[in-house]
């Protein structure tokens, strides 16, 4: 048995019976990345003996009767933004290379307190500031499906472990689409939560009003396990939704039948490849068959989506990555006096995609420009919204592409073309500005890479887009395939 083949929930059975141990589990994940990653490139830190330690915990746990929820003894690892404690977060950038935090996020500590077992620490791009994982200060993360392509981003170190099957399950933050858009190029699952409902302390910021820290997974139930083990108020975050949490693994099944799923326009006009286009209608299709019911529909406000997230999250960047000036922490490259120190720093220490951002981000916050720019793009921002809330008051779902192209190939876009690579947010900004749930999972191939299927629902309607994705997913095998990985 090839347990890396395995989901999470299919190792989870095997752990609970006793059939498999924890430690065998993680020996296995380990071997599977010493034998992938030195193509994929998914790992920034390893963490072979933390591992080994939590799955003996595991273990020892177990063999005392102990009662142990569903995800102890899996393998996973996390996006290399998400706060550990006394192992490095990078943020795949010179900036943070060499920095240890001193605390650790809400959502490591919840996901140890389930009896997770982690990995290491995932590429991304640099501040999660890219959709290719390109950008990052280290190395570019590979598609596995194929290499010589991107695996999007940027959490693409997060969807191509999941894809390599280097992890069972990880952990990935989505701005303006950076858990969906890799979930779609790599062929798993991945879900964006609604604002509020996963805890952000502990990620380090983007665009505050908008980062959201989501699971990308192998098939609809991992996601819905893993949301269960992290979602939930936090004292610790602000901007938490003190609500119940339901138990979203329940909340799976099959039948679809009377729902009513819009489908936007906007989303099929120019731009969308005509074979993924074909793809997703098919998907559609698939969701009549099951007795849904799929109506075509508009959110006219939907061609502003894209400056006006630019907008609003550069200008946060640009607020947000102030803070590192070579005083306090991370990078510090001296001068002769501390202005000169402070743009040595942040001269050698920010990519060029970073810097970019924070320039027009910048530019758009000064006095003489702030009305022209950020303060128009929030009003537009909440225009998109309310073409949601006008959707959703009659649609329980709606259904769009998740990307408009299949992965492209390593170095075609990237930093060097960014106006070519404003199509890659193109589909999933929207969302994000209006702060509501969305999920990706496969639908189809195109040219023998995955294509993505975007399911989108009101505020805190996780369980009813799992329970679409479970009944989609449950009907078709996209979910089953995997890349053919030369193992060395």
């Amino acid at each position: 048995m090839n347990l890396c083949e395995l989901t999470a929930h299919e190792l989870g059975e095997l752990l609970k019976s006793r059939q498999v141990s924890a430690v065998e589990a993680t020996e296995a994940a380990i071997n599977r990345i010493e034998a992938v990653d030195s193509r994929v490139q998914a790992f920034v830190t390893r963490t072979v003996e933390e591992a080994f330690a939590q799955a003996r915990a595991v273990d020892a746990a177990r063999s005392r009767g102990e009662t142990l929820g569903p995800l102890a003894g899996i393998p996973m690892a996390l996006k290399d933004n998400i706060c550990t404690v006394r192992i490095r977060t990078t943020c795949s950038s010179r900036m943070l290379a060499d920095w240890v935090p001193p605390y650790e996020a809400t959502v490591v500590s919840r996901l140890k307190e389930a009896g997770a077992i982690l990995l290491g620490k995932l590429n991304m791009d640099e501040f999660a500031m890219g959709a290719t994982t390109e950008t990052s200060a280290f190395f570019p993360t590979r598609n596995p499906w194929d290499l010589e392509r991107v695996p999007g981003g940027s959490s693409g170190g997060s969807a191509a472990a999941v894809a390599a099957g280097e992890a069972f399950y990880t952990l990935g933050s989505d701005t303006g689409g950076s858990i969906r858009q890799p979930a779609a190029f790599c062929g798993v699952v991945g879900l964006k939560p609604t604002y509020g409902r996963v805890s952000r302390h502990g990620l380090i910021a983007f665009a505050p009003s908008m980062d959201q820290i989501g699971p990308l997974t192998r098939d609809v139930t991992d996601c819905a396990l893993i949301l269960n083990a992290v979602a939930g108020h936090d004292s610790s975050d602000c901007t938490t939704a003190d609500l119940p949490v339901p138990d979203y693994r329940a909340a799976l099944n099959t039948d679809i039948k009377g729902l009513k799923i819009g489908v936007p326009r906007e989303y099929f006009a120019d731009g969308l490849d005509p074979e993924v286009a074909a793809i997703v209608r098919r998907a559609i299709d698939k969701l009549a068959e099951l007795g849904a019911i799929c109506e075509e529909t508009s959110l006219p406000h939907t061609e502003y989506a894209l400056p006006t997230y630019y907008l609003v999250a550069y200008a946060e960047a640009s607020s947000n990555l102030a803070r590192y000036d070579g005083v306090s922490f991370g990078l510090r490259v001296p001068g002769r006096d501390i202005e000169e120190m402070n743009i040595n720093t942040r001269t050698e220490g920010f990519g060029p995609e970073v810097k970019r951002r924070l320039m027009l981000g910048t530019y758009a916050l000064e006095a003489g420009n702030y009305e022209a720019f950020y303060l128009k793009a929030a009003k537009v921002r909440t225009l998109i919204r309310q073409d949601f809330e006008a959707a959703f008051n009659k649609y329980d779902l709606l259904v769009t592409p998740t990307e408009p192209m299949v992965a492209f190939r390593l170095g075609e876009k990237g930093n060097k073309k960014p106006l070519a690579m404003a199509a890659a947010d193109s589909y999933t900004s929207a969302v994000s500005l209006a702060g509501l749930p969305a999920l990706s999972l496969p639908c189809g191939f195109s040219q023998g890479l995955p294509v993505g299927l975007q399911l989108i629902g009101p505020s805190f309607a996780e369980a009813r887009l799992l329970q679409v994705a479970y009944a989609f997913e449950q009907n078709t095998e996209y979910h089953r395939r995997r890349p053919a990985l030369e193992v060395a």
